[in-house]
């Protein structure tokens, strides 16, 4: 089946959404920003999931394989690539560890064993490689280049990769070849994304900021829902979904439904369904949607249809729905709570949690 959400998504739309991410995905498997733009590792794999979900099996698997193929010897890949040619050596650890997030996905929706244990030592490769890049703190540095790596934690990816931990340590035990470290190292992270913001470089215009430590799942119940409700209102434009930054009239449809699945994840179905309805003004009659809308002057901005933008918007359909195996994978990104001990307080030795 394909996900639809009444009255707001049919299943119909739904798949022309899908066709519209292969019609711009590259013979190589890769699916670009948009045609004739760049492809990076991160929004590449969030079309494969999109593709996966609406059925696209072929060319989700050539997406997942143009990934296999081009990773490094050292288990990244570079930030960005325009056709074959790299535009950007560096390795940034958000963009590696997204793999993990992928492959779990395509798993929890086909339940191809094959296809996992084929792709195991590419996510594992890859989460090791980000693993080399945390920080005693339990952040991850955000890049690494030509000079060695940037000790710069930033708090969107941080939080992401809390989820790229979490779906790979569920292949590790899938492919019965447990990660132990990894899970360490899951902690670490998610202690200092819950207690300690001081690792972390502010960006607080971003409404990323705001809701991928729900998203990646790193905080969850009661801080979860009043972290939201804080800032609601410095995002959330009524009708039109919400700002990708807190002081532009800008609203973006990637942005909005990464919110509508956070949403989902801490329970709140009626606020995500609404925001899932208010961005549908940025669908175009081909089934892809436009990145964003300058509500100041009612003008799309940027002029481009692109992949990412229409990969969230069904997997948002997907969440809210309930439709594929893989419906839950954002939902379920937290740590299991038994295992966070007595509230997760802080020990003496923090922020290095041992």
């Amino acid at each position: 089946m394909i996900p639809s959400v009444p009255g707001i998504l049919s299943e119909e739309q739904c798949f022309r959404t899908g066709v519209a991410i292969g019609r711009m995905q590259q013979a190589s498997g890769a699916v670009p920003w948009f045609p004739g733009g760049h492809t990076d590792p991160w929004d590449h794999i969030e079309s494969a999931m999109a593709l996966t979900a609406t059925g696209l099996r072929e060319e989700a698997d050539a997406a997942f394989e143009w990934s296999r193929r081009t990773q490094r010897p050292d288990g990244s890949w570079p930030i960005q690539f325009r056709g074959e040619n790299i535009e950007n050596e560096d390795t940034d650890s958000n963009f590696t560890a997204y793999i993990a997030v992928g492959v779990w996905h395509h798993h929890l929706v086909t339940g191809d064993l094959a296809f996992a244990v084929h792709m195991w030592p590419t996510v594992r490769a890859a989460l090791d490689h980000v693993l080399s890049m945390q920080l005693p703190g339990g952040q991850i540095g955000w890049a690494r280049g030509v000079g060695g790596a940037f000790e710069e934690a930033l708090l969107t990816g941080c939080a992401s990769i809390h989820q790229s931990l979490r779906c790979g340590i569920e292949l590790a035990n899938l492919v019965d070849d447990p990660q132990p470290d990894w899970e360490v190292a899951l902690y670490r992270l998610g202690h200092a994304l819950r207690r300690h913001p001081e690792v972390f470089t502010p960006k607080p215009e971003y409404s990323m900021d705001w809701y991928y430590p729900v998203l990646g799942g790193a905080l969850r119940g009661p801080a979860a829902h009043q972290r939201i409700q804080d800032r609601w209102s410095d995002f959330v434009v009524d009708g039109l979904g919400i700002r990708c930054v807190d002081h532009r009239p800008w609203v973006t449809g990637a942005e909005t439904c990464e919110l509508v699945l956070a949403l989902d994840a801490l329970g709140n179905t009626s606020r995500a369904r609404e925001l899932f309805a208010a961005m549908q003004h940025l669908r175009d009659p081909d089934g892809s949607y436009w990145t964003g809308l300058v509500y100041a002057d009612g003008k799309r901005w940027p002029v481009e249809v692109s992949s990412w933008t229409s990969a969230t918007v069904v997997l948002a359909a997907d969440a809210l729905s309930r439709t594929t195996g893989g419906n839950g994978v954002f939902r379920d990104a937290a740590a299991p709570a038994h295992r966070l001990g007595a509230a997760d307080r802080c020990t003496e030795h923090c922020p290095v949690l041992v």
